[in-house]
């Protein structure tokens, strides 16, 4: 036999012998993996955590309302949760009042974070629809749920028209099912009538509600045109701006 020949036996040996621990130590640490939820499970999370986790990553939020298991999953393990979020630039926003939470970029001077939530582009009836519902809901104080009538929210953005009135109405078709399946603010709660989620109140700061007031009023005046092309921009989750 070659030295050649030697090596050539030995080292795939050595190798292989190296690679069988590994995998047994590996099977042994998954075999006394107490968290685990299947074969090969290395997550340490119970699976109603890890579910709520996932929520939130999801977004826009998780309701306590609308998901108490998860709600409950979230309060009793709270801490992991934010860690978890932590490992990627995010942090956890809770509303114990409304039993809601979401998660948003971390804002820090001490590092650069990465962007790690997504954004909505909204139009500006989106925007506009966004503020009504938010003047709904903070008009009514210390009500549980806040019930609107889609018609009342149309009715409030008609001095926005512009164009045709089967053009408009789409359009305002349009911000509506965005309201309702993307950010997830209207859950119906009957024909026509829908409950505001709290959420709404989030999404858009004080600072950016007054900026985006005094806007629509001068639009309402007929000082400036109210372009269908006219976009903002916010987080799902909660608007970072």
């Amino acid at each position: 036999m070659s030295p050649t020949d030697h090596d050539n036996d030995t080292v795939p040996a050595e190798v292989g012998a190296a690679s069988a621990r590994e995998s047994t130590d590996w099977a042994d640490d998954l075999s006394h993996n107490p968290s685990g939820l299947w074969s090969g499970d290395t997550g340490t999370l119970g699976e109603r955590t890890r579910r709520v986790l996932l929520e939130l990553l999801k977004g826009p939020y998780v309701s306590g309302t609308q998901s108490p298991q998860l709600w409950a999953a979230l309060v009793a393990d709270e801490g992991l949760v934010r860690s978890r979020l932590h490992d990627l630039f995010l942090d956890l926003v809770i509303d114990r009042v409304d039993e809601f939470a979401f998660t948003r970029k971390i804002v820090t001077d001490e590092i650069d974070a990465p962007a790690a939530v997504r954004s909505e582009r909204l139009t500006f009836l989106d925007t506009a629809m966004l503020l009504v519902l938010r003047q709904l809901l903070l008009a009514a104080p210390g009500e549980k749920r806040v019930i609107v009538d889609r018609e009342e929210v149309y009715e409030r953005l008609a001095i926005y028209r512009t164009g045709d009135e089967s053009t408009f109405q789409r359009n305002l078709n349009g911000a509506w099912s965005r309201m309702s399946n993307r950010l997830r603010v209207l859950h119906k709660a009957g024909e026509d009538r829908f409950e505001i989620s709290p959420m709404v109140k989030f999404l858009i700061d004080e600072d950016r509600v007054r900026e985006l007031i005094a806007v629509y009023e001068r639009i309402a005046a007929g000082e400036v045109d109210a372009g269908e092309d006219t976009v903002n921009d916010i987080d799902t989750e909660e608007d970072d701006a």
